[in-house]
C-alpha cells in the first residue's frame, strides 16, 4: 500500500504538471487564435458596413427612380387625358360637320328634284341618260313615282333598265 501511495504521490504531481502544461499550451493557442478572430470580426464588420452603405445608396437610387417614374406616369396620364379630350372634341366636330353635309346634300337634292320635276320628261330623260347610272338613279329616286315613270319612258330601254336595276338595288 505504501508503494501505491508513493506511486500515486509521484504520478499526481506529474499528471498535474502535464495538465497545467497542456492548459498553458491551449491558452497560448487560444490567445493567438483570439487575435486572428478579432481581425476576422473587424474585417466582417467592415464588409457589413460597406454592404449597409451600398444598400442605403441603392435604396436611395431606387426611391429616386420610383419618384421619376411616378412623375412621368402622371405626365403621361395628363397628356393622355388631354388627347382624349381633343379626340372627343374632334369627334363632336366631325359629327356636326357630317350633319351639316347631310343637310346641304338634302337641300341640294331637293333643289335638283324640284328642277327636274318642273322640266319636260323628254328634256330630263336626255340629261339623265348622259349621267352616271348612280347619280341618275339618286335623282330619280327623289322624284315622285309618276314623274320618274314619265322620264324613264323617254329614255332608251338600255339606260332605263340600268337605272331601274340600280334603283331596286338601292331599296334593298
Amino acid at each position: 500500500m505504501r508503494r501505491s501511495l508513493l506511486v500515486l504521490l509521484f504520478t499526481v504531481p506529474l499528471f498535474a504538471f502535464q495538465t497545467s502544461e497542456k492548459l498553458f499550451e491551449c491558452t497560448k493557442i487560444f490567445e493567438e487564435r483570439k487575435g486572428e478572430l478579432i481581425l476576422e470580426l473587424e474585417r466582417i464588420d467592415e464588409q457589413k458596413q460597406a454592404l449597409d452603405a451600398l444598400k442605403t445608396a441603392t435604396d436611395d437610387l431606387l426611391d429616386k427612380k420610383a419618384r421619376r417614374v411616378s412623375e412621368r406616369e402622371a405626365e403621361v396620364e395628363l397628356k393622355l387625358q388631354k388627347v382624349t379630350e381633343k379626340e372627343s372634341r374632334i369627334e363632336q366636330m366631325l359629327e356636326k360637320k357630317q350633319k351639316l353635309l347631310e343637310e346641304i346634300t338634302a337641300v341640294k337634292m331637293d333643289k335638283i328634284t324640284r328642277t327636274y320635276s318642273k322640266m319636260k320628261p323628254s328634256a330630263s330623260a336626255k340629261i339623265l341618260a348622259d349621267m352616271e347610272t348612280a347619280e341618275a338613279s339618286k335623282i330619280l329616286a327623289a322624284l315622285k313615282p309618276a314623274t320618274t315613270g314619265k322620264i324613264l319612258g323617254k329614255m332608251s330601254s338600255d339606260k332605263a333598265a340600268k337605272i331601274t336595276r340600280f334603283l331596286t338595288q338601292e331599296q334593298k
